[in-house]
């Protein structure tokens, strides 16, 4: 059985789940967008009774009638979209996230226009701006560790 570990970036909040993911999708809406304090919210389907908090639960913020959407109540990271028709997790708390890849986008009618034009842009890695911030040769990073 196939057991998934993720949780929040100061590790407040810390989930596992054991057996299969669902669909993962990725929703340009902009709800979504709000919530996620980005352009779309990567998330991965969770099937019913999959899900075990082991650490602290999320809290919660009502954001319709009929959906919630579970955050860390230390440090902000979205972490769940809660509604009728299921439950999903941020795809990005994982451990893993390179392991679930999205196979559909929803709420397309909020995607970005500029979305189709990322893979066109300069790359560099995070050292190869050390003159731009040359703070980042000193940079610790105060994040709960993904687990291997």
């Amino acid at each position: 059985m196939t057991l998934s570990k993720g949780g929040c970036q100061c590790g407040a909040v810390r989930f596992e789940v054991k057996g299969p993911l669902g669909k993962a999708s990725v929703c340009h809406c902009r709800m979504c967008q709000k919530a996620f304090g980005n352009v779309f919210a990567p998330l991965v389907s969770i099937p019913e009774g999959a899900l075990k908090w082991t650490k602290a639960e999320p809290r919660r913020f009502q954001s319709s009638n009929l959906v919630q959407r579970g955050f860390c109540p230390e440090c902000g990271t979205p972490l769940t979209y809660e509604a009728p028709d299921g439950l999903a997790v941020a795809i990005g708390a994982f451990d893993h996230p390179e392991r679930i890849e999205p196979e559909i986008q929803f709420g397309i009618e909020g995607r970005i226009p500029w979305m189709d034009h990322v893979n066109d842009w300069p790359v560099r890695e995070t050292l190869d701006d050390i003159e731009a911030a040359p703070f980042l040769d000193k940079l610790e990073s105060y994040q709960y560790p993904d687990e291997v």
